[in-house]
């Protein structure tokens, strides 16, 4: 089954939290905390994209839109290493 990336803030920590779940899964596993120092922009898209689901006016299209921000961003991070 294809895996699907979650992201997370933890403000306290000023970290991105990954994880991963199978599709349909209701099981996640944590991937990665990364340090805002060493991603600025994956927090600052994380962050937004958890703004978005807060919103009163929630657009599931510019959701689905930052995800994908917020995934290609975690590929180059996870590329880098």
């Amino acid at each position: 089954m294809k895996k699907t990336l979650l992201f997370a803030i933890d403000p306290h920590a000023g970290e991105t939290i990954v994880s991963e779940s199978e599709k349909g899964s209701r099981q996640i596993t944590a991937v990665a905390r990364i340090p805002r120092s060493e991603n600025a922009a994956l927090y600052d898209a994380v962050a937004l994209l958890t703004a978005l689901t807060k919103a009163p006016d929630f657009d599931a299209a510019v959701f689905k839109a930052m995800d994908k921000v917020c995934q290609l961003l975690y590929a180059k991070q996870a590329e880098g290493k």
